[in-house]
């Protein structure tokens, strides 16, 4: 069905859009009659036929109103320069443009812009088109009522955006309504127009609403028998007509105000801060080169040029880059496990989460749920209460859940069935935990006169309304000892892992109106119908497995705590502390922060109250992801920082999502949690590589600059330097990680990246001012007749540090010994090296102002080289014991 939640929030609607100077086109049928309203539609209440379907399917388009839709290849190509390094880059390009006429910087800066911006256009180009192939997987559907080839009426499920005007719909309890309606019938309807309004509370519809009187206009979202599209049904049920579909709805009309710019995730303010950090270090340390160079060399042009080409290396263009490419491979990683990312970054928030909300049914049980027993009060066998329970389940028109479908598989009662028909109806919700039926005798004959009420719900709620309990076949007054002995049999059954309802009924003349829920009253309590649905082969595993890689899983659920308790037993995990909903109630938010710490299981919680318990867990600083399918779990996966659903829940459930399960496995969930650390690690990779090492060689060209009569190296040298050493990032997606760094959670933290660059950084300035005195002194570089020598010399040595680099922060471990990088990494950088070293004796290189170096620089240069390595390796060691972690 096309699923809607049973509460939600100003919160979880996002902003509120204007109601004024919008009239939606469903506003206009609001009170016309069902004939002028059938007539100006052009249908009945048979439903439409495959041509006229056709027809209009071909004249109004499909029916979708918000739908992201990547955009134009040539706006996500314009959109991959908007980033601050890119900008930087071509301002800079377009100053050393206009102060010098050689153009060969210029085109230095240009290829370096091309290969960020078009790489990164392609892997997010390429993400973007397998993510809507991934999304098209997920379809949503919507029951109506259409004639078939034979000319009879049926009802039947069809994909949401093959709906039409003149459709006729049929709504429940969990439904999103999926276009605007006009109501031709509706019982006990309440829908939550959040999404349009903002107001958490849900407002009644009734088809038969009167005209208003006042002279005053009437606010299109206040008219009782019109439904909006993209609203959901908190309870109750109805039939509909569709007026409009796709952009002609209020929600179409609307469009622009609800999609566009997400909400900014912890994954956006990570990348930001980190961004920010780097620019800022680049504005502080770029003007101080320039200084030097101006006031020591006197020479304020070649400083300006220089200090432009330290801004350039400086510049960490292909971050967003490592980004996209990094968060599409874990999306179509996950892919291959048949998950579907809804958004890219959830990635990440995947592997950060460290703590797992999640409900029971489905998830950590079979959610194959069947009838073991079906009881009299006392617990001995009773087919009463099997007959009464199989007429509530087959005669409800609301949404089967489980337990009904249970019911009517258990055993073949349609004899009983065809002597009855239904009258009425008192819908499920989840405040009353209940649902009814009002049926009368099918035949006159059969001597039954007046209307049954067949009630069955969860046992506190079913015997909070009950007046009498049937025992031996008389109706015996409810005292509170019979309801205690009631509650004990009932908690044996939950202790056993059985989900118990009661049934209940009530006779009674036909009271001539319509039922509500007044009429649940003064019920005599038949007996109970005990289900069975046991835990997962599988639930045990993958939650030691969450385990073991620092993911805490709670239960949040709203069924009851005895049972809870029990699957969760069996599945490993923790139930000395448990909570009831009631018990969190009134809890402000500093006692609630203090029961959810040390609380494993959350029984009988409602839906605001699951997300109550998410966002405190955030508060404390947790990273939260939820699983759930119910209409009830979307609140809480609006909240959370991941929220997980699967493919066959409700379609508020999965559009509330940013992770889709196409099976309910569990293990996908450790899988997707370690591919989240994968994807987070490889793109901190960069970071750290870019960071530290832009760092050591500012830190080198400051020095240099200080002491050496000449540059130490030339503008564009630093160019092609730089280009080669981005060049080496570009297969750091294509890394692995070691165990030991997947096993914890990890996030974002800009102080430690800056504590990081601050310590590693310098480890390569060692030995870049040791290969400065090498060149001075024994090689004799030490005038500016030599100074080609001098810079090529650094050239070589800088770059192979620099490319080193990756493999010595790629892990706290000893490179090449105990860890050693993936074959497309080892295959780039060793090739960037080896283009290094042959540049200065090329064509090329001699145009860059390179010479040729002697066999002897390059034993010094190895011997430099090794201990770099050994220098880097012990002061990453120092990092991990200061700090008690690695990145």
């Amino acid at each position: 069905m096309f699923g809607a939640s049973s509460q939600t929030s100003e919160a979880m609607a996002g902003p509120r859009p204007p109601r004024a100077h919008v009239r939606p086109a469903a506003a206009d049928y609001a009170w016309q009659d069902e004939p002028a309203l059938f007539d100006a539609l052009d249908t009945g209440p048979a439903g439409l036929d495959k041509q006229q379907i056709e027809d209009r399917l071909d004249r109004d388009g499909e029916n979708q109103a918000v739908h992201e839709k990547p955009p134009h290849w040539a706006f996500q190509l314009a959109h991959t320069f908007w980033n601050p390094f890119i900008i930087v880059l071509l301002v800079l390009a377009v100053v050393q443009l206009f102060t010098t006429d050689d153009l060969t910087g210029p085109v230095i800066i240009a290829v370096m812009v091309g290969i960020s911006a078009l790489l990164g256009f392609t892997q997010e180009f390429r993400s973007s088109r397998a993510a809507e192939r991934l999304k098209a997987m997920v379809r949503n559907t919507a029951t109506v009522t259409r004639r078939a080839s034979d000319g009879h009426s049926e009802r039947i499920e069809v994909p949401v955006i093959e709906l039409v005007a003149g459709d006729i719909v049929h709504l429940s309890a969990g439904d999103m309504v999926p276009a605007d309606l006009r109501l031709l019938a509706a019982k006990d309807l309440f829908l939550s127009q959040a999404i349009l309004t903002g107001e958490s509370i849900p407002v009644e519809k009734a088809a038969h609403a009167r005209r208003q009187t006042s002279e005053l206009p009437v606010e299109p979202l206040d008219l009782a028998s019109v439904c909006y599209m993209g609203t959901n049904v908190v309870s109750g049920s109805a039939s509909a007509v569709v007026v409009a579909t796709g952009p002609r709805t209020y929600l179409g009309s609307l469009a622009h105000t609800l999609t566009g710019v997400r909400a900014e995730t912890s994954f956006d303010r990570g990348v930001k801060s980190v961004s920010w950090l780097l620019i800022r270090f680049m504005a502080v340390m770029v003007p101080i080169v320039f200084l030097i160079q101006g006031f020591g060399k006197g020479n304020w042009l070649e400083a300006f040029l220089f200090a432009i080409s330290v801004a350039v290396g400086l510049t960490p263009e292909m971050l967003p880059l490592i980004v996209t490419a990094n968060l599409a491979k874990g999306a179509l990683a996950m892919s291959k496990r048949k998950v579907v990312v809804k958004q890219l970054n959830a990635i990440q928030n995947f592997g950060a989460m460290d703590v797992l909300c999640t409900d029971k049914t489905g998830t950590l049980t079979l959610d194959r749920i069947v009838l073991e027993q079906h009881l009299d009060l006392h617990g001995d066998e009773s087919d009463d209460a099997l007959e009464y329970g199989y007429l509530n389940s087959h005669f409800q028109t609301g949404l089967k859940n489980l337990m009904d479908k249970a019911v009517l598989s258990h055993r073949d009662l349609e004899a009983s069935v065809a002597r009855w028909r239904v009258v009425d109806e008192i819908p499920f919700d989840f405040q009353r935990r209940r649902m009814s039926v009002v049926l009368c005798a099918a035949d006159a004959a059969s001597g039954f006169d007046g209307e049954l009420l067949i009630c069955k719900g969860a046992v506190e709620e079913m015997l909070s309304i009950c007046a009498c309990a049937r025992e031996g076949g008389r109706d015996i007054p409810m005292t509170d000892e019979r309801r205690d002995a009631i509650r004990a049999m009932t908690h044996e059954l939950n202790e056993d892992g059985l989900r118990v309802l009661i049934v209940a009924i009530r006779r009674q003349p036909a009271p001539g109106r319509a039922y509500g829920v007044a009429d649940e009253e003064g019920l005599t309590a038949i007996g109970c119908l005990a289900f069975l649905d046991p835990p997962k082969d599988t639930a045990r595993t993958a939650i030691a497995a969450l385990h073991q890689h620092g993911v805490h899983v709670k239960v949040i659920t709203g069924d009851n705590e005895a049972v809870t308790r029990k699957i969760c037993r069996e599945v490993g995990l923790d139930v000395e502390q448990s909570v009831l909903g009631r018990d969190i109630e009134d809890l402000d938010d500093a006692a609630l922060d203090e029961r959810v710490a040390h609380t494993t299981v959350f029984a009988k919680m409602s839906p605001l109250q699951k997300a109550r318990v998410v966002t405190s867990l955030q508060r404390q600083g947790h990273t939260v992801g939820f699983l759930g399918d119910g209409i009830n779990d979307a609140p809480a996966l609006r909240h959370a920082d991941v929220g997980i659903s699967v493919d066959t829940a409700t379609d508020i459930a999965k559009e509330s999502a940013d992770i889709i399960l196409l099976e309910k496995n569990l293990m996908v969930l450790e899988e997707g949690v370690l591919e989240g650390r994968v994807t987070f690690g490889n793109i901190i990779k960069y970071i750290k590589m870019t960071a530290s090492s832009n760092f050591g060689n500012v830190l080198s060209m400051l020095v240099a600059s200080i002491f050496l009569p000449f540059l130490p190296m030339l503008p564009l040298q630093i160019l092609v330097l730089n280009l080669l050493y981005d060049l080496s990032q570009l297969s750091i997606p294509f890394d692995r990680m070691d165990e030991e760094y997947v096993r914890k959670p990890r996030k974002w933290d800009a102080g430690d990246i800056g504590r990081f660059m601050f310590r590693i950084g310098p480890t390569s300035s060692v030995f870049d001012i040791t290969t400065f005195l090498l060149l001075w002194f024994w090689f004799g570089a030490n005038a500016p007749a030599h100074q080609a020598f001098f810079q090529s010399g650094w050239f070589v040595e800088s770059l192979i540090t620099q490319t080193l680099v990756v493999h010595m922060i790629r892990t706290r471990k000893i490179p090449f010994v105990q860890s050693a990088a993936s074959a497309p990494v080892l295959a780039l950088t060793s090739a960037i090296i080896a283009v290094g070293i042959a540049l200065p004796y090329t064509l090329l290189g001699h145009k860059l102002g390179m010479v040729e170096l002697p066999p002897v620089y390059f034993a010094w240069l190895a011997a430099t080289v090794a201990a770099y390595c050994v220098l880097t390796q012990i002061v990453k060691a120092m990092f991990v014991r200061r700090f008690a972690r690695w990145l």
